[in-house]
């Protein structure tokens, strides 16, 4: 899921909607905590908030308990937020009430990008009553937000911020769902010369982060395995005319082009291969090139073209997903973005993590300890969402699933021959 545009650095690290509200559907996760009553006799803060290492967040009587999102929900890359929200938005209404506490999702529109990133993380620290943030949804964004929240101790569960080095950054906070680029490169590039055979390849990424790592991760991968990388380039994102950099690429005659990046220019690409020489080689995009977008972009030319789609396997909870999220939205899901069950799981999986630590006090207000559920956060185990069972390890890896490879045929994305 995604424009993760950013500079990792460890040094600088250190130094530093809610949408409409869709039909009920039971909640995938094996049962729920309840919330825990204050010590005999308080009258306010519960004892657990002076011995929290980042004390509590107050949940006043009357206010809600807010999961905050960090997501492009304006622009070219706006449907990824916009469904991966949607699908939070389920989880929310599936989550209830907790003592008389409603749950209520914040989505602030981050614009995918490091700057947007760290202006939503600053806004949503400012507001007391946010207890976890269920992103951001692209890498820079999230790297750029992770210091702003490790501050005051806001656990974070992204459903698709995929660059490797986030979980190697030393944070307590940030933790992910999704399979890293890492593993979808090589998949890509295993992909590619071995099902499809290809042994001379063009790779071509958009400059990001995200984009660029996948590229070199498919570039070095697919060397290793004896294959030739013909080129090697980057384009220039939101542009509409990609006609010079391809016919550059035509001239090395690919039998393929990999392109790491995001539908918007993806589809630019695919359609100009034919206007530039490169009408027989195969398009191999990735998990963000996938969805619904990228068919309505290109059209016939999009015919034959590769993705990788995250859709989990058919299970009972993700049946009454989809079909509450087509009532609500009016859209299967995985149409807008390949990450909407990831939306609705992250959210899911914060929901169960504050019902198992969160106090009810005295007074009357919740209490939620932000130290005990950054570590609840990260030492989630064998939950069960619907992409898969979900359990972190030290670093915040929580995955359950592999990339699938999809291809385009008679106009819809089909599953490629395994």
């Amino acid at each position: 899921m995604k424009k993760r545009i950013f500079v990792f650095a460890a040094v600088i690290f250190v130094l530093l909607i809610a949408s409409c509200s869709p039909a009920a559907i039971s909640n995938p996760s094996s049962g729920t905590t309840s919330t825990q009553p204050a010590a005999s006799g308080s009258s306010a803060e519960p004892a657990e908030c002076s011995t929290d290492a980042y004390g509590c967040a107050k949940i006043p009587a009357g206010q809600t308990i807010k999961i905050g999102m960090g997501a492009p929900m304006t622009g070219g890359d706006a449907s990824f937020g916009i469904d991966i929200s949607q699908g939070g938005q389920i989880a929310i209404t599936d989550a209830g009430e907790l003592n008389g506490f409603k749950f209520e999702l914040i989505a602030e529109d981050d614009g995918g990008t490091a700057e947007g990133g760290a202006a939503v993380a600053n806004k949503l620290v400012a507001d007391p009553t946010v207890v976890a943030i269920a992103g951001h949804i692209y890498s820079g964004a999230t790297a750029s937000a992770m210091p702003i929240y490790e501050k005051i101790g806001l656990p974070m569960l992204s459903p698709s911020a995929t660059n490797p080095p986030l979980t190697e950054m030393g944070s307590k906070v940030f933790n992910r769902i999704a399979f890293t680029d890492s593993t979808q490169g090589k998949a890509a590039a295993t992909y590619l010369y071995d099902k499809i055979g290809i042994r001379k390849l063009a790779v071509m990424h958009d400059g990001s982060d995200y984009g660029k790592g996948l590229a070199e991760i498919v570039r070095d991968t697919f060397t290793g395995l004896g294959g030739e990388i013909v080129s090697f380039s980057a384009i220039t994102p939101k542009e509409t005319d990609y006609t010079a950099p391809l016919a550059a690429v035509a001239a090395t005659k690919p039998e393929a082009l990999y392109f790491g990046g995001y539908t918007q220019e993806g589809a630019i690409i695919a359609n100009q291969m034919k206007q530039t020489g490169l009408e027989n080689a195969v398009f191999f995009g990735c998990d963000g090139t996938y969805g619904q977008d990228f068919l309505d972009r290109t059209g016939a030319n999009g015919e034959g073209a590769y993705a990788v789609s995250l859709a989990p396997a058919d299970s009972d909870p993700k049946l009454k997903f989809d079909a509450a999220y087509e009532k609500a939205y009016g859209v299967k899901p995985g149409t807008l973005s390949p990450f909407t069950w990831n939306g609705y799981d992250v959210v899911a999986a914060l929901v169960s993590q504050i019902k198992a630590v969160a106090i009810l006090g005295g007074d009357g207000n919740l209490y939620v300890p932000r130290g005990a559920l950054v570590t609840a956060v990260r030492n989630l185990k064998d939950y069960q969402g619907i992409g898969g069972v979900y359990t972190c390890d030290a670093k915040g890896e929580c995955n359950a699933s592999g990339p699938r490879f999809v291809t385009i045929k008679d106009g819809k994305w089909v599953d490629a021959q395994n």
